[in-house]
């Protein structure tokens, strides 16, 4: 259970290096539905520190993908605060000076190794029991650093401007322990743990050093991370406990992962298995890759989020469907799992078929007209889109099948299932549409009623089911076997169309 004495703050910290995956918008969601249940803050971070893999454009892409979300950070570069910067690569020299301090404690050190160096020394301690060595307390001590070289060196070294990283100084063999909110007690023998680098020789800071500095200054209270992130929680611990006091950590909850269909879910996944993997479209610039989103795919943002919150928690109840208001009320990260959440795209899918079934059309016609008008389809009664809409959304899973489900209504079918009419085809059905074309034209009311009972009449005297003629008509009219019911369709797009439409299907036929 967590223990919330302060006002809860929370942060979602990206790099802006590409696009948001699914696991990312989730710890967003989390953070936030915390925040929210709990009259916190939540605020957005933008973590540039390494700048060889800064992204033109992919801020602004974070801040596009929480805006379609409806996640609004109530600090970040944009919205400003009380405890900004917001961007790390603008609070360059807050780390330096704790970086010093640790140095000073004790707790870190100047290390000058190369490049080369350093891989002669993964080749050179390299064994069966250390098939991958790495700079940690068994090693330090035979590198250049200043440990090994006198002040004198290290001073003469920095003042000549030789390249230095400052590193951290991991103790040899300690228990270093947390209590995580999902996954509870946690230990880590120290001894496997590497001095990782936390000021880089560009004198930036690493994610370990930044992450810490700025939740203290910034007085965050929860922590929430994906679970990859786990391994380096001694790190930060000790960094908390050498730099703040470990009653100021904020509390973690390290989230589980989300599965594919073979482990971690991955970007690789979607397109191997045709399923988004990002909340929106995300054109790399540096090499023009394409990956799709969610929201280009055809997905509402309310069933997007409803579907991310149950991939890993659960309300407790057999309730699915949850607004964000709901969500909010609802959230305790004490029922959020421990285990990886497989996700299933056939269900995210049925959350958003859930949603578009429950949305009243005025709020899907802004995104239908766009699915529209992206196929040439003109809209110019809203009116009449709005109707539409309400008619066929039963039917569709994805907010681009309102193409396929109502480009009738608008215009002629490109091309008319005919196979499925002419095996059971005969002259009475061809009389019988000839004749339904007639008494239509005469029709002075032109309701679904009247449609429907002149059909009904016309076949009972004519001794034909109207199931044998209904299919035919809706085929007729819509161009295959879908749509609502056939009599609808027929008032809707009018009396002289309708009668058009069969004209020409009649037409079609006889000369096949």
């Amino acid at each position: 259970m967590q223990n919330i004495n302060r006002k809860v703050r929370v942060r979602f910290a990206p790099s802006p290096t590409g696009g948001l995956h699914l696991g990312g918008v989730r710890t967003v969601l989390y953070n936030y539905l915390f925040a929210k249940k709990h009259g916190g803050d939540f605020i957005l971070r933008i973590e540039d520190t390494d700048q060889t893999r800064f992204v033109e454009g992919a801020e602004q892409y974070i801040y596009d993908c929480l805006n379609w979300c409806g996640i609004e950070p109530d600090e970040s570069p944009k919205h400003g605060g009380t405890f900004g910067p917001y961007r790390q690569s603008e609070r360059k020299e807050l780390y330096k000076k704790y970086a010093e301090e640790l140095i000073s404690k004790g707790y870190a050190y100047y290390a000058f190794d190369t490049q080369e160096e350093l891989e002669k020394m993964r080749v050179d301690f390299k064994s069966d029991e250390n098939p991958s060595p790495q700079y940690d307390s068994k090693i330090r001590m035979s590198m250049k650093n200043s440990f090994t070289l006198s002040s004198e060196e290290v001073t003469a070294m920095i003042s000549k401007g030789v390249p230095y990283v400052v590193r951290i100084k991991i103790p040899f063999n300690e228990t270093i322990s947390f209590n995580d909110l999902i996954h509870h007690d946690v230990s880590f023998d120290s001894s496997t743990v590497d001095d990782k680098v936390l000021l880089k020789a560009d004198g930036m800071p690493t994610y370990h050093l930044a992450v810490v500095v700025d939740d203290y200054l910034m007085k965050i209270t929860h922590a929430f991370r994906g679970e990859e992130w786990l391994s380096s929680a001694p790190v930060h611990i000790l960094l908390w406990k050498y730099l703040f006091g470990l009653d100021k950590m904020p509390q973690w909850a390290h989230l589980p992962l989300i599965l594919g269909p073979n482990g971690k879910l991955s970007k690789r996944d979607g397109a191997k298995y045709g399923f988004p993997v990002y909340a929106m479209n995300w054109t790399d610039p540096r090499n023009h890759e394409f990956t799709e989103g969610f929201k280009e795919r055809g997905f509402l943002p309310e069933a997007f989020v409803n579907m991310l919150a149950l991939l890993g928690w659960n309300s407790g109840s057999e309730q699915e469907i949850f607004s964000m208001k709901e969500m909010i009320a609802q959230f305790s990260i004490d029922r959020v799992h421990k285990s990886g959440a497989k996700f299933d795209y056939e269900k995210a899918k049925w959350f958003n078929h859930e949603w578009i079934k429950i949305n009243a059309a005025e709020n899907l016609m802004s995104e239908v007209k766009k699915v529209l008008h992206s196929k040439s389809v003109v809209v110019e009664d809203d009116e009449f889109l709005k109707t539409i809409i309400a008619l066929v959304k039963d039917r569709c899973t994805l907010l681009t099948d309102f193409y396929e489900q109502s480009v009738y209504f608008f215009k002629n079918p490109d091309s008319l299932d005919l196979d499925t009419i002419k095996p059971k085809w005969n002259d009475e059905k061809k009389h019988f549409f000839e004749e339904y074309c007639i008494q239509l034209e005469s029709l002075t009311n032109w309701n679904v009623t009247e449609i429907e009972n002149t059909f009904k009449n016309l076949a009972a005297e004519k001794n034909i089911k109207p199931g044998e003629l209904q299919l035919p008509m809706r085929i007729m009219l819509v161009g295959g076997k879908y749509g609502p019911a056939v009599f609808e369709i027929a008032y809707q797009i009018g009396k002289d169309v309708t009668i058009n439409r069969i004209n020409i299907a009649l037409t079609q036929i006889n000369n096949q």
